[in-house]
């Protein structure tokens, strides 16, 4: 993926996708000049938040649709530089609900084309493991940890706070696994964790939206806050999380990420 200079912020549009209803629903609110255009079922805003252009959309559920998405902006709407947030289950046995990953890099947890290609390689690319760009990446990650210190309390009720027991979450980086499966039972995650112990987090779209920006050679960079344990917890504390918690951690990074520049 091309580097990306901070110099030229303003000379260039900046995608946003969100992986739930919520998040997108937040964002678009603080849009500026909000103008809303349908392409493929899907609805895409444009306009500006905190003085830079951007277009947001909701990826919906999945690789493909996520896939489709991320191509679209790039194709239809000259995205330069993607921004990925959304929420995951957690896999690494230090991560917490509320911390925030923001992912190194990316790959398909159900993606095997043996014998005739590695596990996980995506035919035809030679490679199954799509790095973001480390500079989005970088400040990516000063704008989470700063919306933790600053921000957190003041954005989300105390009451779901508690509820999910946040107290002191944390910023992890490292690989994001996606795939077409909801996890919501732990010994699914056990057994993932067993095949990919470096995996951070799992989710459904992430390593897609990837490989369209590493095809298509657009900075790509993406943030996932830990709504559930990925186990048997999970289908009551994702819905929740997302309804209450998700758009208030996706907008307040992405204000701070934006804010910096």
């Amino acid at each position: 993926m091309r580097a990306t200079d901070p110099s030229v912020w303003e000379e260039f549009l900046l995608a946003i996708m969100s992986a739930t209803h919520e998040e997108l629903a937040a964002v678009v609110g603080a849009l500026t000049g909000g103008v809303t255009q349908q392409r493929g079922r899907r609805d895409y805003h444009l306009g500006s938040l905190r003085g830079i252009e951007v277009v947001a959309a909701f990826s919906r559920w999945g690789k493909v649709a996520a896939a489709a998405t991320a191509a679209q902006l790039i194709s239809t709407y000259g995205a330069d530089r993607m921004l990925f947030s959304g929420v995951a289950g957690g896999l690494h046995s230090g991560s917490a609900i509320g911390d925030v990953v923001v992912g190194s890099e990316l790959l398909q947890h159900d993606m095997d084309a043996s014998p005739l290609y590695p596990r996980y390689e995506i035919p035809l690319l030679g490679k199954g493991l799509f790095s973001t760009d480390p500079q989005l990446s970088a400040r990516l990650t000063s704008a989470a940890r700063a919306f933790l210190a600053h921000d957190l309390a003041s954005s989300v009720a105390q009451s779901e706070l508690s509820a999910f027991r946040i107290q002191a979450p944390k910023v992890i980086g490292g690989l994001i696994a996606s795939g077409d499966r909801f996890f919501a039972s732990a010994a699914e995650v056990a057994a993932l964790r067993q095949r990919l112990p470096a995996a951070v987090c799992v989710e459904m779209e992430g390593a897609a939206v990837a490989q369209v920006c590493d095809e298509y050679s657009i900075p790509f960079a993406i943030v996932r806050t830990i709504s559930d344990s990925a186990d048997e917890s999970a289908v009551h504390d994702f819905p929740r999380f997302s309804r209450e918690i998700a758009g208030h951690y996706s907008l307040g990074i992405l204000t701070r990420f934006l804010e910096a520049l």
